[in-house]
């Protein structure tokens, strides 16, 4: 047979597909980048830090429902709470907001870890110094000013601060409700696209008796437990917010959940079990459950849950032990409430923002 010669042309052809083809498949064989973890400071003072090991069931909580691309950031470690957890922090024992911002110190901390999201919890020793809700707010605003210098996008969630009741500060009380009574005016008034703040209620359902170990500090269980659960859902807002492509995890189908409600009422006040049951054929990992309350309700406190709340709108966010609800199976939580005649039964029930029949 005789042999057939390619033309000039035909053998620059061949030699361009085949560049094309070793092009192509050295592409291919480059690693994808890997996604920028969004960076999380978690700043305070020793709620935060020593005393801090919600820190740890945040973390927890977050893996567990499929934020894993997250990095607690901060110049401090406090390691040992139980479980595995990314125990960088800016929870410093003693701090006051306003010593952090008259000495300075919030710039150097940032430097180093240039914060997607800040969680701050800072005032509890103001207030134990005696400083009014103004002189605190000041303080706010300057390391808000810091934040937003190190990073213009920088968004913050900051807390309402538990209760406190210290051993010889008789003014302590009423000095964090006002402070508390504060915060959301001066989170709006600062607040804005570019860079949010949202503000956390970890005041209500707090029982200094109960939740701390010296009438300030949280012991390890209700009370780093109530902690997390209010942080919670406004940390995995903020990181949707910031990385729209995060996974939160399985939600559950509209329909495949059922709440079942029970009050016992009296003259002023109530309280109301709520039975949350998985209707559907896969695992609920960490759950909200929102509802509406009847006018003239409100939440004075709660279990098994935490409970945030806004013109009668309420969302009670799962607890560290009880986040994961298999087919067929139910939580339980409840609270207490005041109202002013109407006690019926709350209405709308979602969770994770699907619709729920009614038991």
């Amino acid at each position: 047979m005789p042999t057939t010669r390619r033309s000039p042309l035909g053998r620059l052809l061949a030699l361009l597909v085949t560049l094309l083809v070793a092009v192509s498949a050295g592409l291919a064989a480059q690693p994808a980048a890997a996604a920028t973890p969004t960076r999380v400071m978690l700043l305070g003072d020793s709620i935060t830090g020593n005393n801090g090991c919600w820190r740890a069931l945040l973390w927890q909580h977050l893996q567990a429902t499929g934020y894993t691309d997250v990095d607690f950031v901060g110049t401090l470690q406090n390691p040992y709470c139980q479980g595995a957890f990314d125990g960088d922090n800016e929870g410093h024992g003693g701090f006051l907001a306003t010593g952090i911002a008259n000495d300075n110190q919030l710039p150097g901390w940032l430097s180093g870890t240039d914060p997607d999201i800040v969680l701050m919890m800072l005032g509890t020793n103001d207030v134990w110094s005696h400083l009014p809700p103004a002189t605190i707010l000041d303080a706010y605003s300057t390391l808000l000013a810091q934040m937003r210098a190190q990073n213009p996008d920088v968004r913050l969630v900051v807390a309402q601060i538990p209760p406190m009741n210290p051993a010889g500060c008789s003014d302590c009380a009423q000095g964090v409700v006002n402070l508390n009574a504060a915060i959301p005016g001066w989170a709006e008034e600062n607040s804005t696209e570019a860079s949010p703040i949202t503000v956390v209620d970890q005041w209500t359902g707090f029982d200094t008796a109960a939740d701390t170990t010296d009438g300030v500090h949280p012991n390890e269980t209700t009370g780093i437990q109530k902690l997390e659960a209010r942080w919670y859902p406004a940390l995995a807002a903020a990181l949707d917010t910031t990385d729209p492509g995060t996974d939160p995890g399985p939600d559950p189908e509209p329909g495949a959940c059922s709440v079942g409600a029970s009050v016992n009422a009296w003259n002023t006040g109530l309280t109301a079990s709520l039975t949350i049951t998985n209707t559907g054929t896969t695992a609920v990992n960490g759950w909200s459950l929102g509802f509406t309350l009847p006018a003239g309700q409100s939440i004075t406190s709660g279990w098994n849950a935490g409970y945030s709340s806004g013109g009668g709108t309420v969302t009670a966010t799962n607890a560290a032990w009880n986040g994961t609800i298999a087919p067929g199976a139910s939580v339980s939580i409840g609270y207490q409430a005041a109202h002013t005649g109407n006690a019926a039964p709350p209405t709308g029930f979602t969770l994770n923002g699907a619709a729920c029949t009614t038991a």
